[in-house]
C-alpha cells in the first residue's frame, strides 16, 4: 500500500464522550426527526426545507446563518419544517483543493483530520445547543457518519455516492431519513434502486464489525438535475419528471413515497439566483395533480449570508466557497413567499 499513516485518531464513542450531546439538546433532536418523519409519513401536510449552505466552511458565520434561521422558522412554522444544510464534509467537485471543514477546518491551512473531526462535531452540536435545530450533512463517507450519528436528524446521499454499495447498505442502518440523490447521469432506475436496497435488511462490514440492519423506510428520492454526455445540466423538476418518478414510485413498492426537489445544481446549472422560480414551480405542479402533490414532500436550496462564492481565500463573511449560494435577504423572502404557497 502506498500509504503514509499520520495519526491515529479518536473513535465515535471517545469523541462522543469528551463532547456528548446534553439532555436537553437530545430532547430537542427527537422532536425535530419526529417532525421530519410525519412529513415523509404523510401525518403531516407541512413541507420540508432542507436549506443552507453548499459547504460549512467556519463556524462563526455558519452559526450566524443558522440563527437567522430560528426566528424564520417560527414565523412559518404552520407550513413548513426547516432542516438547516449544514455540510461539514463536502469539497469542491474535482476533489483538488479544499475538501471541506472535516479536512480542513481551516479553509486557508493544511489539512487536518483530528481537528476536522472535533470542529465538525461542535459544529453540529453547537447549532443545536444554540439554535435548536439539529441539522442535516452528506454521507460522504460512510464509515464516518457514527462520529455525528446522535446529532443529524437528516442525511443525504449525493449523486457521485448514490450508486455505491456502502453508501446504500450504511442508509439502510440510519434510523433518520436519508435522501439519495439522483446520479450525474440522471438515471432515475439507478437511484430507486438505491432507495430500495436503502429501505430493505442487510448483512455487512461496518468499522471493523459483522453488523445487520433493519432498514430504513425513511429513505427517500432527491432530484437534482443530471449532466449529458456532452457536460451539458438538464432539469428533472418540472411536471413530466415528477408524474415519471410517481409512476417509478407504483411499480416498485416502496413505502413512504417521497422526494425532495434540488433547486440547485443541475436543475438550476449551479445559477443560484434562480432556485426561487425553480421552487415556485415545483409548488405549482403540487397543486396541478394529486399523485405529484402527494409525492413532493420538500425542497433543497443552497444558501448563505452573501450572494455567490468565492475562493477559499476571498475574505467575504458568509459567502460560500464552494458552489454559488442565495444571499440571506433574498433567501428570507423566498421561504415567506414559499410559506403562502403551501397548501
Amino acid at each position: 500500500m502506498n500509504l503514509q499513516f499520520n495519526r491515529e485518531l479518536p473513535t465515535p464513542d471517545e469523541l462522543k464522550r469528551i463532547y456528548p450531546v446534553p439532555e436537553v439538546s437530545a430532547r430537542l433532536k427527537e422532536a425535530n426527526d419526529k417532525a421530519i418523519r410525519d412529513v415523509l409519513e404523510g401525518t403531516s401536510r407541512k413541507l420540508l426545507l432542507v436549506i443552507g449552505p453548499c459547504s460549512a466552511d467556519r463556524e462563526d458565520a455558519v452559526i450566524d446563518y443558522i440563527s437567522r434561521l430560528r426566528p424564520l422558522q417560527d414565523e412559518v412554522a404552520d407550513k413548513i419544517v426547516i432542516v438547516p444544510r449544514l455540510y461539514s464534509n463536502k469539497p469542491r467537485t474535482t476533489g483538488e483543493g479544499y475538501k471541506g471543514m472535516l479536512h480542513q477546518p481551516d479553509p486557508s491551512a493544511r489539512p487536518d483530520l483530528f481537528n476536522g473531526l472535533v470542529s465538525s462535531r461542535l459544529l453540529h452540536l453547537h447549532a443545536l445547543e444554540q439554535t435548536g435545530f439539529s441539522c442535516a450533512d452528506e454521507m460522504l463517507y460512510p464509515e464516518n457518519h457514527i462520529y455525528m450519528s446522535d446529532l443529524l436528524s437528516y442525511v443525504a446521499v449525493g449523486a457521485r455516492s448514490v450508486e455505491n454499495q456502502q453508501h446504500r447498505l450504511v442508509a439502510s442502518g440510519l434510523d433518520i431519513p436519508v435522501g439519495m440523490k439522483n446520479p450525474t447521469g440522471g438515471d432515475l432506475g439507478v437511484m430507486v434502486n438505491s432507495i430500495y436496497a436503502a429501505q430493505h435488511a442487510h448483512s455487512f462490514i461496518y468499522r471493523n464489525w459483522d453488523v445487520t440492519s433493519k432498514g430504513n423506510p425513511y429513505a427517500h428520492a432527491i432530484l437534482r438535475g443530471y449532466v449529458d454526455s456532452h457536460g451539458v445540466s438538464h432539469p428533472n423538476y418540472h411536471y413530466e419528471d415528477l408524474r415519471r418518478l410517481a409512476d417509478l414510485y407504483v411499480e416498485s413498492g416502496l413505502v413512504n413515497p417521497a422526494v425532495i426537489v434540488d433547486c440547485n445544481h443541475s436543475n438550476s446549472g449551479k445559477r443560484f439566483d434562480v432556485q426561487g422560480p425553480i421552487a415556485l414551480e415545483v409548488l405549482h405542479n403540487i397543486r396541478t395533480n394529486p399523485a405529484v402533490g402527494a409525492l413532493v414532500k420538500g425542497l433543497m436550496i443552497e444558501s448563505y449570508i452573501e450572494d455567490g462564492c468565492q475562493g477559499p481565500g476571498g475574505g467575504v463573511y458568509g459567502r460560500s466557497i464552494t458552489d454559488p449560494c442565495l444571499g440571506w435577504e433574498k433567501t428570507r423572502a423566498l421561504v415567506l413567499e414559499i410559506a403562502q404557497l403551501v397548501l
